[in-house]
């Protein structure tokens, strides 16, 4: 058999990436954790096939395996998550992955969007930080023209994410939703890592929703993400409406979730909808149906208007999170295949992979990689998504 000449260091860094012990990658590859230890100290060198398959296990290109030593790896979005909980810098290899890929399809949407004659977006960093709440809020609302008469149309919290997802994606953010890293089923992300990310471009905006998030936070984050758009700021995100605002967060987070709490509650018309004799319970019933989103939203943006204190809050968030974790653990469908993916790619870039590959402007090879589907698939798919 063939041996490959793979480089010890680089194996041990794939490894220690990955973050997998020796013994379980031994075991997944199918060989004695002995000869692993013989292929990282340089001692013995793998079969190619073994090789492959332990490239394949580390989710790292087969090529790295050869190179002289490591590769250094950036990571161009700054780390926004709450500080004390994730040191900065430290990513899984699922999350570095994620944002890899997410950044490789985005410099080929900008060139697509240029070449399609798309000017810079004007509400990409109108705003500063030290911007008032309110104003920022309006102006969002504005542009996506968001009305109220907007709730109506919708009847549950899938319903209006998807509306917002719309609106931001006829404004010209790139919205993507997904809980895997391209499409494998066995990298699932971690909600406890992050929740989305926005990556600042006047061309080509995006945001990226971790879609292992309740329902009800995903709402938050799309909005709060969209804020870090306004106020011109790249960045991942781990809030969680469970968390008090201290100084532990970034000001850049401090910033969009005020804004994501005015856009979906405004200040104003809660105020005047509030009713000070019935219980919290029963006013956060009858406003969900109102603002179309969960009462935990509702309630945190009465924790910041002060009518409700912190240990209210707290105890009813912890309640209704319980349910979100006994609704995540139940059996369910993984959906249809077509139908999802315009959320989980975007509706507008994967139109534009499509009719790329269908007039001939993109190798059937390409628009696979940029979809992360097989290239068989893209014929079909206008059909099936509704293109046609």
């Amino acid at each position: 058999m063939t041996t490959a000449f793979i480089t010890p260091d680089v194996l041990l860094w794939a490894r220690l990436r990955a973050q997998i012990e020796p013994d379980i990658l031994a075991k997944k590859a199918n060989i004695k954790p002995e000869k692993l230890r013989l292929w990282e100290h340089g001692e013995e060198k793998p079969t190619f096939k073994q090789a492959q398959n332990l490239a394949r296990i580390l989710h790292i290109p087969f090529g790295y395996l050869f190179l002289q030593s490591p590769p250094q790896e950036t990571f161009s979005l700054p780390d926004l998550r709450t500080i004390g909980d994730h040191p900065t810098g430290e990513y899984s290899p699922n999350l570095k992955d994620l944002v890899a890929d997410i950044l490789r399809k985005q410099d080929w949407y900008r060139d697509y969007l240029i070449n399609q004659g798309a000017e810079p977006i004007s509400f990409i960093g109108r705003f500063k930080l030290n911007a008032d709440i309110a104003d920022v809020a309006a102006d969002m609302s504005e542009t996506l023209q968001l009305t109220p008469a907007d709730r109506d149309e919708v009847t549950n919290w899938e319903g209006f994410l998807r509306l917002l997802i719309n609106k931001g994606e006829d404004a010209g953010i790139w919205v993507m939703r997904s809980g895997i890293v391209a499409s494998d089923t066995h990298r699932t992300l971690s909600v406890e890592e992050f929740r989305g990310f926005a990556i600042c471009d006047d061309i080509a905006p995006a945001v990226f929703i971790n879609g292992v998030d309740a329902k009800a936070a995903q709402i938050f984050t799309l909005v709060h993400e969209f804020a870090h758009l306004w106020f011109g700021e790249s960045g991942i995100s781990d809030l969680s409406l469970g968390q008090p605002v201290t100084a532990a967060y970034r000001d850049e987070e401090k910033k969009c979730n005020a804004v994501a709490a005015e856009v979906l509650v405004p200040e104003a018309s809660l105020l005047e909808k509030w009713k000070s004799n019935e219980s919290v319970e029963l006013n956060l019933s009858k406003l969900s149906g109102y603002y179309r989103v969960s009462t935990v939203v509702i309630a945190r943006k009465a924790f910041n208007t002060k009518l409700i204190d912190w240990p209210t809050y707290i105890e009813y968030y912890n309640q209704q999170a319980a349910k979100w974790r006994k609704d995540k653990e139940a059996p369910g469908s993984g959906g249809d295949f077509n139908l999802n993916l315009p959320l989980k790619n975007g509706r507008h870039f994967l139109f534009a992979v499509v009719q790329s590959a269908l007039q001939n402007d993109l190798l059937l090879r390409d628009a696979g990689r940029l979809l992360n589907i097989s290239p068989s698939k893209i014929i079909d798919l206008p059909e099936k998504i509704g293109m046609r």
